[in-house]
């Protein structure tokens, strides 16, 4: 690969990164995964649909949202061209993501997959995501050991294996190696490996269109089934009681069951207490934050497979700045990485600053917490804690109280249903009031807005 198409990849790489960010998922999924790159530099985007359909789709919907995500990660006015490939057989587009046997293309030029790529593809398990390509710290040590053992040892060492911890931790990558690693021991081994939530849409389409039968026979005829983010089974009674069955079909027949959430089953809303108590059968193990410098080997590991080099100070700037999303860390390199490529130029802290300063924003914002909130407004209002969720209502605990629920509708991704429970149980209507009576005052009373942006300025530069 020339040096002009490294740098190109790289831009890729980080533009995808960027649209699953400002993308819906579920439409990620369908419209851009198999779309691939032609060109990428400074002044010219061209992308390649599967089909000529997918590409119109695409200019008609999304032409000016990778435009701007383009134009924002060159920092250049970026022309961008959809094209579709016009010989590619629909039918192939919707070939089964767990298929053991690919069938070609049909594109003139293009390699047949054969073998374990090809079942790599089938299963769209990332082929970079192996136990090789991981960086062990002490918080991923368990986590880490645990996958090796169900990988070399499946239904005999820990089923289930239920993994969980904050996103952009490695849960997903673990999972994929444990894929990778039964596929070097046996080829043939039967491995599916689906997130909850297409899990949750083909039970759904299965029973529209009558095909339970087919979907089961999916499921449960397998070695290894690799379910990630079953926290989203929460509150689904239907999905739940398949899934119940699906388990003990797997699990019965001495097969290897393996889970990941973003949080512990227990905490998991509404979820039946006989799934609760199969998913705490086998091993419970989670993967905390990595530490400092843990975050600069991986850094350092994948700026290596990049190619590039940066300077030290850069690499611990990115390691201190961005500490709970190592997805995130690591997509803040890659854009660094191809400013660097495409510019020529070595990056400086400034500029490093400069193009990171969404990433950066948002990592000091994730890290806001509704408890973090209460604690600021609690110590400038020289309140109690406790006034945070009492019922007490006079004039001088409930309007900073209000301010709170304000601070925590605007500096937190929390729903209002969640933020009301942190305040007393509050219902959402309450919380609905909090913010419009807080926005009216701001509006009538100066000193009320100086006060509010003063606590917004002190909780966004993580000032405790």
């Amino acid at each position: 690969m020339t040096k002009t198409e490294t740098e190109s990849n790289l831009l890729w790489d980080n533009l995808r990164v960027n649209l699953r960010e400002v993308i819906p998922t579920d439409t990620y999924r369908v419209w851009f995964e198999k779309v691939r790159l032609g060109r990428f530099d400074e002044n010219s985007l061209e992308l390649v649909a599967p089909n000529e359909f997918s590409a119109i789709w695409l200019r008609d919907n999304y032409l000016d949202v990778i435009r701007r995500e383009a134009e924002s990660l060159t920092g250049c006015k970026v022309a961008v061209n959809l094209f579709g490939e016009p010989d590619l057989d629909p039918a192939e587009s919707q070939e089964s993501d767990n298929r053991r046997e690919v069938r070609p293309s049909g594109r003139r030029g293009k390699p047949r997959l054969k073998g374990r790529e090809a079942i790599v593809q089938a299963l769209r398990i990332n082929p970079k995501n192996t136990f090789r390509n991981f960086v062990v710290g002490a918080g991923s040590e368990l986590a880490h050991a645990a996958c090796i053992a169900v990988a070399n040892a499946p239904a005999h060492a820990y089923n289930p294996l239920f993994l969980y911890g904050e996103t952009g931790l490695g849960k997903t990558h673990l999972m994929h190696a444990v894929a990778h690693q039964a596929l070097e021991r046996d080829p043939e081994v039967r491995i599916v490996y689906v997130s909850c939530e297409k899990f949750t849409n083909e039970f759904i389409r299965a029973i529209q269109e009558n095909t339970l039968t087919k979907f089961r026979a999916r499921y449960r005829n397998v070695d290894f089934l690799l379910i990630d983010d079953v926290q989203f089974l929460a509150g689904k009674e239907r999905i739940q009681e398949e899934f119940f069955h699906t388990f003990n079909e797997i699990f019965e027949s001495q097969h290897q069951v393996f889970l990941t959430s973003d949080r512990p089953a227990g905490e998991i809303d509404k979820l039946e207490s006989r799934l609760l108590s199969r998913f705490q059968w086998g091993l419970v193990a989670d993967i905390q934050p990595p530490d400092l410098e843990t975050r600069v080997a991986i850094l350092s590991r994948k700026a290596e497979a990049m190619g590039i080099s940066l300077e030290p100070e850069i690499m611990n700037f990115l390691a201190k700045s961005i500490a709970r999303n190592v997805r995130r860390m690591e997509g803040a390199l890659t854009r660094v990485a191809g400013y660097v490529g495409l510019t020529r130029k070595q990056a400086d802290l400034e500029t490093v600053n400069r193009l990171l300063r969404d990433i950066l924003r948002e990592e000091t914002l994730s890290r806001i917490t509704i408890e973090n909130i209460q604690k600021k407004v609690v110590d400038y209002y020289h309140l109690r804690m406790a006034d945070m969720q009492s019922r007490r209502r006079p004039a001088n605990i409930a309007f900073p109280r209000q301010v709170a629920m304000y601070l925590s509708r605007l500096l937190t991704d929390h729903s209002l249903q969640e933020i009301g429970d942190a305040f007393g149980g509050r219902d959402h209507g309450t919380v609905i009031h909090a913010c419009k009576t807080v926005e009216n005052m701001m509006d009538q009373d100066t000193s009320v807005k100086r006060s509010v942006d003063y606590l917004t300025e002190q909780l966004s530069h993580g000032v405790e």
